[in-house]
């Protein structure tokens, strides 16, 4: 019988041993206790219908992008700029920022054109993700519930505006499993000044902590405190790890807490991951003319200005992460989800949205092509979208001297996916006139989780984890797949 004295030293050595191997900047992978027993699925025991796609890069615009400005044109909307809207339209309507009696409608300064055999229609702002228009499924009908961005930003990821929830990336590689042993099989990679939901964003909720998405950085060491202290030969460190793995297996024994398997999975993978998260994020290999695609070595324009979106140098560090994001999934990483943040343009509209766009669209467009090219696109899902639209009325807060931004909306936004077998060249829904409200298909979050999940070869309503008694699942009581978005 082992007394509680000799657990709670046992807990003291495990902390200062992995301290000393080096770990303590792992904790944003193991710093997620959980206090269920339920069981984990294996790499594949969840498919339940032949799959299409094999991966998955969400590229994640935090802050919502204007629909109305990239890919929802309103020549009405121009003509009736500086017109109020009826009060049988905003009444009862909740905005962000907006005072509704004195707000009136603004109009576009961005010009569109058919691209492509398509013909879908694409901002001016957008010169290198518009080349792909015949690859695209552009979803113009998008809504949500939520229209502030923390909450929203959950239920983009997570399928429920709440905290404690498993994100998308953290579903699928519960499902699935990875294809790679010495990478996480859910990496995030970030730009620009960081988003509103921060690393709620990428969290495993109430699933196994092994789940969580790991943050990597684009340059420099990849994950903060990963090598060895210097001195540390590799061969110290493995039989401290054996060492500590015995513990935590002898302690997993005695209270059965999964979250200790997620402990010891997680350490093996840090030790594995020395070798390869630096050859990951090492782009010597990659030709000129790679890195001339992805915008690598870009300047940015003395024409250009972005507050929101411009901090933190985003133009290099974006192109970067979009090509670390192609070297993921061909290294076989489930799930990536680049995150650029801010695209909250409460004001400057014309400026900020230039400024993003200019960082976003080459390396985009550019990582559309490098799979394409290299066979990669037709099983890899990428996902562009934010957390919900603007509004077609200008924001006119106190404050501000002139109305030059959009609010917060909810009703009817804009995303785009390609690949993963999905029919591209289409545009999928339509909105009013203003962009106010769906005319035509409306698509909710949870419908979009859910044909995410069909294309993995995963029933949404089948991928489920029982907590505190429910069974949960990413689309959480709703959702639906739509076959109109399958080739």
């Amino acid at each position: 019988m082992i007394g509680p004295q000799l657990l709670t030293s046992r807990r003291d050595f495990l902390t200062s041993t992995a301290g000393g191997l080096g770990l303590a900047g792992l904790s944003s992978m193991l710093g997620q206790d959980i206090a269920t027993a339920a069981s984990t699925p294996q790499p594949g025991d969840v498919i339940h219908h032949p799959p299409k796609a094999k991966s998955c890069i969400f590229i994640f615009m935090a802050g919502a992008p204007s629909q109305i400005d990239l890919f929802d044109p309103k020549p009405t909307l121009n003509k009736l700029n500086g017109e109020p809207l009826p009060e049988s339209l905003t009444k009862g309507v909740r905005f962000a920022f907006i005072k509704k009696e004195s707000a009136t409608l603004m109009g576009s300064s961005r010009k569109f054109q058919p691209c492509g055999e398509s013909g879908v229609e694409y901002s001016d702002l957008l010169p290198h993700i518009r080349k792909h228009a015949d690859d695209i499924l552009l979803v113009r009908s998008l809504h949500t519930e939520q229209f502030n961005h923390h909450p929203a930003q959950l239920m983009m990821q997570c399928g429920r505006g709440t905290f404690g929830l498993p994100t998308m990336g953290s579903w699928m590689t519960y499902g699935l499993g990875s294809e790679t042993k010495n990478l996480p099989g859910y990496v995030v990679l970030t730009a620009g000044r960081g988003s509103s939901g921060g690393a709620s964003l990428w969290q495993s909720g109430f699933l196994p902590s092994k789940y969580a998405g790991v943050r990597f950085r684009a340059s420099g060491e990849p994950v903060l405190n990963l090598s060895n202290p210097d001195g540390i030969p590799s061969r110290i460190q493995r039989e401290g790890l054996d060492a500590l793995g015995d513990l935590n297996r002898r302690h997993y024994d005695m209270i059965r807490d999964p979250e200790i398997e997620s402990r010891i999975a997680n350490y093996e993978m840090a030790f594995r991951m020395q070798t390869a998260a630096p050859e990951l994020i090492d782009l010597s290999n990659e030709t000129q003319e790679t890195l001339d695609l992805y915008g690598i070595d870009r300047e940015k324009p003395k024409h250009l200005t972005g507050g929101r979106g411009g901090q933190n140098n985003p133009i290099k560090g974006f192109a970067r992460s979009c090509l670390l994001a192609r070297r993921l999934v061909e290294r076989g990483v489930r799930f990536v989800n680049v995150i650029y943040a801010s695209w909250d343009h409460h004001a400057n509209l014309d400026k900020e949205l230039a400024y993003n766009s200019y960082a976003a669209d080459q390396p985009i467009g550019g990582l559309l092509s490098d799979l394409k090219r290299r066979g990669m696109l037709d099983e890899t899902m990428v996902v562009w979208g934010g957390e919900f639209g603007r509004t077609p009325l200008g924001e006119n807060r106190p404050g501000f001297k002139a109305v030059t931004g959009r609010d917060h909306h909810p009703f009817a936004f804009s995303m785009w996916m390609a690949g993963g077998g999905l029919k591209g060249g289409q545009a999928y829904g339509q909105t009013d006139e203003i962009g106010w409200n769906i005319t035509e298909n409306p698509v909710h979050i949870n419908d979009l989780h859910a044909t995410m999940l069909n294309q993995f070869g995963i029933d949404h309503e089948r991928l489920t984890h029982r907590f505190q008694g429910r069974d949960f699942r990413l689309t959480d009581v709703g959702g639906k797949v739509i076959r109109d978005w399958i080739a």
